[in-house]
Parts: structure tokens; sequence; C-alpha cells
């Protein structure tokens, strides 16, 4: 068994996205009296997907060096997509945030988030039993 596997990489990685994605809920919120501030949003479910490449689907043939790895565990290369929120409705002084939807969003990913926590403590869990125990 491998220590560093590709569940435990793809994990790490969501953990790491969930973090930003907070940081970037928390931005709007403290920006939602701004004038002209426009609520920003972080995907990076897709990136993870074409790094996981579970079905296959995604996998290009990369035989030489100078070629990028975009799918088939590419997790070193990953990078989340920012971009300014096109819905949302536009006050008058240009801020689209809604500090409602933003709360709610915040929540979702918090439980997302210990989720995915929990599921990263059960692979190690295993890791270590299947270590430790005696054959």
């Amino acid at each position: 068994m491998q220590v560093d596997d590709k569940t435990v990489q793809a994990l790490a990685a969501a953990l790491n996205f969930r973090q930003m994605r907070q940081e970037l809920i928390a931005s709007n919120i403290a920006n939602a009296d701004t004038p002209g501030y426009k609520a920003k949003r972080l995907d990076f479910e897709e990136a993870l997907a074409r790094a996981l490449d579970v079905d296959g689907q995604e996998n290009m043939l990369a035989t030489d060096d100078r070629h990028y790895d975009v799918g088939n565990g590419g997790f070193s290369n990953m990078q989340p997509e920012i971009y300014d929120d096109p819905n949302g409705i536009v006050s008058l002084d240009g801020n689209n945030v809604d500090r409602d939807q933003e709360l709610a969003r915040m929540s979702e990913n918090r439980i997302m988030y210990e989720a995915t926590v929990a599921l990263l403590n059960k692979k190690l869990g295993l890791m270590k039993y299947a270590i430790t125990s005696e054959r």
C-alpha cells in the first residue's frame, strides 16, 4: 500500500481548496458594505475531477517531460478558478454581496470541510491499521 496514494492527495487538495473558499467567502462578507465590490467565487471541483480521472475519460498520453499532466492524478499543478460572481442583485452602490447567501455558502463549505477531514482521518486510520496489524 502506498502511503501517499491518490485518495490522500485528493483529500488533502480538497481541504486546501475548501480553506481557500472559506477565506474568500469571509472576504465577501467583510466587503458587503464596500461600494463597487463584486462577490468572488472559487471553483475547484472540475480541476479535482480531472486530477482524479476516476473513469479514465480525461486521461491524456503524456510521453514527454514537457507534456502537462492534465489528468491521471496531476495534483501538483491543480489551480482553482477564482472569478467575480456574475449572479446576484447589484445594489445602487455597485455591490452584489448578499450576506444571507454568503453565510449559507460558508455553512455548506464548513460542513464539506468537516466531512473531508473525517474521510481523511478514516483513510489514515485504515493505513495505520494495515501497517500495525499482525499478519
